[in-house]
């Protein structure tokens, strides 16, 4: 069965963090619906406007990763969604994967509770934000349970093919990898 990734998109999101993942996950076969926050038609931190498959109250499955890119203006509105909590809320009980990239680990997760005494990574200056109980490390990409962090634009691609990693294999991650000249 197709693993399915739903991607997150709201106002002022980090365009490189949206869409990398997009591209690289459904280059390792995997299903990624893109659901709009509050519009189908979504406009990022530079300006460039996606268009979403649906609404985030029409996504279609659970999903097997749940992705919020950043953005400082996209994280901060993704953590003021009480549809998104209550998403990520299922996501976390049902010990299902959820990704967060540059400063929707600090906006989203951290103060969520959904990080509570996992180690993550987020875009380095919201660092000393963190709450005493999540552990911060400086690393590109941190696996925590069930939580998937990473730092920002220039880690996106680190980040996408940790997700194929585990939801695709070591083998499609590699030839995803290879195909796309990475590294």
């Amino acid at each position: 069965m197709k693993k399915l990734a739903v991607i997150i998109l709201a106002e002022g999101f980090e365009e490189i963090e949206t869409v990398t993942p997009i591209d690289l996950l459904r280059r390792g076969g995997i299903e990624v619906t893109v659901a709009g926050l509050s519009g189908l038609e979504v406009r990022g931190s530079r300006g460039i406007t996606l268009k979403a498959d649906c609404l985030i109250d029409e996504i279609p499955n659970e999903p097997d990763v749940l992705i919020l890119p950043g953005g400082g203006k996209g994280a901060a509105n993704l953590a003021g969604s009480e549809k998104v909590l209550k998403l990520l809320k299922t996501q976390n009980e049902n010990d299902r994967i959820i990704a967060a990239i540059c400063a929707s680990p600090a906006i989203v997760l951290a103060p969520s509770g959904i990080a509570s005494n996992k180690t993550i990574t987020c875009f380095p200056a919201f660092k000393n934000d963190l709450p005493n109980d999540v552990i911060y490390k400086n690393d590109r990409v941190v696996t925590s349970d069930n939580l998937i962090t990473s730092q920002g634009p220039g880690t996106a691609f680190d980040f996408s093919l940790t997700l194929i990693r585990l939801l695709a294999g070591e083998e499609i991650a590699e030839k995803v990898k290879k195909a796309t000249l990475y590294e």
